[in-house]
């Protein structure tokens, strides 16, 4: 075969490799949904379940860039702190090692149509009868066997290298220039690590020259260094734009691999005769093919896991580092600014539920704003006769931010319904797509009512002291309804929480009703008509405040539990 052929079967097998782990991940994901979210929310302060949590969640969905792009978004939303996103990070790094151990115990040891052929069997009836009810389990065998396939072709597609004397003589020349050799080697790691956008494809890349024999053991490890090192970069891209919070979180993943390469390449030949020790079957000293897939797949452990450990005491001294490293800039909402929804993308493995995780926090700031929004109409009417042009111009501001957000929001959502869903993921975007536009009209009710007190303030308009007192009452259950809203948005709405949910209703009607009866009899008693306009003009904004709250309720009860 000639090399234009031979340079077009290695591109297309590990085009088909990288497509089934794009579709085998995808389907995980479907599958995995929210648990994905509940996994991360099981962490505490306590660094060790931070630790197994990045470890269960990339060995779930199958990919470390998936994960620690995850953990930037719930950084970046503030639902984790630094401490915490560390050692998910640290976990993450121990997790990606588990598709090494795949393919090099399944790839290299049996014959690979003997597993590809069988799961594309059994995964095609999910993906085609619909009675079946579970195409995420299918997209999950379909692209286990394509991913098989392609490592198998891959195998084949690369020549043996006895017959490349010439080829073995020119790389051999590049393996014995002992330091300087494994530093271009690293820095090819990180190369190709970068092209494919995944760690797990440029292992398979390795694991496949190396039992082809076209690199030694020492080579493949330090093309491994690099790689780890290589799947920062996906992370670190997601991280801009993002908050400081978010951006330390990446560079702390970039550093940590990064130093942890450093003390490895330092103490390379004993890590290299450490993993001799543990797989049986000599590669350091004695060229074996058939024992190398083991070999690199338990040095990509080994080092991650000794990484961690050496990591895990200093966690809080490292993120102290960190932020020194990477200071703050100050994230708080700045005149002028407008909304810019940046989703994170981690490279191949992407799928609609990963961003509709990130879509969800999203919406939780959303209602973190128009929460604030409501806040600061409350403290100018607690003090109507001081002047308020400063927090009328604040509030403007944040309504065009929440209509920013609306539009934003709602388009991405647009989009990413049109690609491949399950049926949760496709009901839980209409919800959103509802909470959204709801959240906005808080958002104008709000500016709204602060408009109303300015007119207060510039009219003169006193209330008495009876409605004043009622108008207190009425925003207290109003904020509360907002606030309970608010706190429900990263989880299902219960039947309980439903009965809440039209109880804080009931009353916010029943107050609008008697707040209108006051208003009724004040103005029989000779009260201003303007004044008594403007209060109930307030209770009516109020009111319909308390039926977004409740549409947005209703909204999170249909979304069904995965």
């Amino acid at each position: 075969m000639n090399i234009l052929g031979q340079i077009l079967q290695i591109v297309g097998s590990l085009g088909l490799f990288l497509y089934g782990m794009k579709v085998m991940s995808e389907g995980i994901q479907k599958s995995a949904g929210d648990r994905m979210k509940s996994i991360l929310k099981f962490m505490t302060g306590n660094r060790f379940a931070a630790v197994f949590t990045g470890l269960a969640i990339t060995a779930i969905i199958q990919s470390s860039s998936a994960t620690t792009v995850m953990i930037v978004s719930f950084v970046n939303a503030g639902l984790m702190n630094l401490t915490q996103a560390i050692g998910v990070i640290l976990g993450a790094n121990i997790g990606t090692t588990i598709t090494g151990w795949i393919v090099a115990l399944l790839g290299f040891k049996i014959k690979v149509t003997a597993l590809a052929i069988p799961a594309i069997a059994f995964g095609f009836p999910f993906l085609f009868i619909k009675k079946l009810k579970h195409k995420d389990i299918g997209e999950v065998l379909i692209g286990f066997g394509l991913l098989f396939l392609g490592l198998g072709f891959l195998k084949d597609a690369v020549p043996d290298i006895n017959q490349h004397p010439q080829i073995l003589e020119f790389i051999q020349q590049f393996s014995q220039s002992g330091v300087v050799s494994m530093f271009l080697f690293v820095a090819i790691g990180v190369i190709i690590t970068i092209i494919v956008q995944s760690s797990s494809a440029a292992m398979a890349i390795t694991l496949t020259m190396a039992y082809s024999g076209w690199i030694d053991f020492p080579a493949a490890a330090a093309l491994v260094l690099g790689q780890n090192i290589g799947t920062t970069v996906t992370a670190f891209l997601a991280s801009i734009g993002t908050s400081t919070v978010a951006k330390r979180a990446s560079r702390a993943h970039i550093l940590f691999n990064v130093l942890g390469t450093i003390w490895v390449m330092i103490l390379f030949t004993p890590f290299l005769r450490l993993t001799d020790f543990l797989v049986p079957g000599e590669v350091y000293g004695v060229a074996n093919a058939e024992n190398l897939p083991a070999h690199l797949a338990m040095f990509h452990t080994v080092f991650n896991v000794i990484n961690t450990l050496l990591f895990i005491p200093i966690i809080n001294q490292f993120a102290a580092f960190v932020e020194k490293v990477v200071p703050k800039k100050g994230d708080e909402l700045e005149e002028g600014e407008v909304y810019q929804f940046k989703y994170l993308q981690s490279g191949i493995q992407d799928t609609p539920e990963l961003y509709l995780i990130t879509v969800r926090e999203e919406v939780v700031r959303m209602a973190e704003v128009a929460s604030d929004m409501f806040s600061t109409f409350r403290e100018v009417f607690r003090n109507p006769d001081v002047e308020m042009s400063k927090e009328v111009k604040k509030l403007k501001q944040l309504e065009e931010y929440t209509d920013q957000m609306q539009e934003q929001l709602s388009q991405f959502l647009v989009d990413i319904a049109k690609e491949n869903l399950n049926p949760h993921s496709a009901k839980e975007i209409n919800c959103f797509v509802r909470i959204i536009n709801e959240l906005e009209s808080i958002g104008d009710s709000c500016y709204n009512l602060i408009i109303l007190s300015e007119r207060r303030y510039e009219h003169g308009y006193h209330f008495t002291e009876a409605a004043h007192l009622k108008l207190e009452e009425y925003q207290q259950l109003v904020q509360d309804f907002i606030d309970f809203t608010r706190d429900h948005l990263d989880q299902r709405i219960t039947n309980t929480d439903l009965q809440v949910a039209n109880e804080f209703e009931a009353k916010v009607n029943a107050m609008r009703n008697s707040m209108r009866v006051l208003a009724q009899n004040d103005l029989k008693g000779g009260a201003h008509v303007k004044t008594e306009l403007l209060l109930l003009d307030k209770v009516r904004h109020l009111e319909h405040i308390g039926d977004y709250c409740i549409n947005i309720a209703e909204s999170l009860y249909m979304i069904e539990p995965t």
